[in-house]
């Protein structure tokens, strides 16, 4: 059984089709949602949505955050970043991910603690996900 799923982001929308199922992960752990899932209105962290379409095709798509709704046949993905594994920059990922440990040792601040560790975990999960790709290729 197939269900619709609906993936936007601020910019665009990134996904619409039918699907098997997918792989989110939630704010309290990760998720798998199938056609006839229980209703569920949650947060998303960062990291990515692994879909499997309909034909049995694969697609890997990293989001910084947002919202998930599953109806019972019909879900959405509201995030606040949504970018597909293929256009991923892993040279921009690793260097931001230098980037935010180095903030991580040198703040003073709880503020800026909480920044970089933030800033730290979207650059894993984007290096995350281009590591997945690559396996699947």
């Amino acid at each position: 059984m197939t269900f619709h799923l609906n993936v936007v982001s601020v910019e665009k929308q990134i996904f619409f089709g039918l699907v098997k199922r997918i792989q989110i992960s939630g704010s309290e752990g990760d998720l798998g949602i199938h056609s006839g899932h229980a209703p569920l209105l949650t947060t998303i962290k960062p990291g990515m949505i692994y879909i499997v379409k309909k034909n049995n095709e694969h697609e890997y798509i990293y989001l910084s955050g947002g919202i998930l709704e599953v109806q019972p046949y019909n879900t959405t993905v509201l995030a606040d970043t949504a970018i597909r594994g293929q256009d991923l920059d892993e040279a921009k990922a690793l260097a931001a991910k230098n980037k935010a440990e180095k903030n991580i040792t040198n703040s003073c601040r709880d503020l800026d603690y909480a920044q970089a560790a933030a800033e730290l975990a979207k650059a894993i999960a984007k290096l995350r996900v281009i590591e997945l790709l690559k396996k699947a290729m």
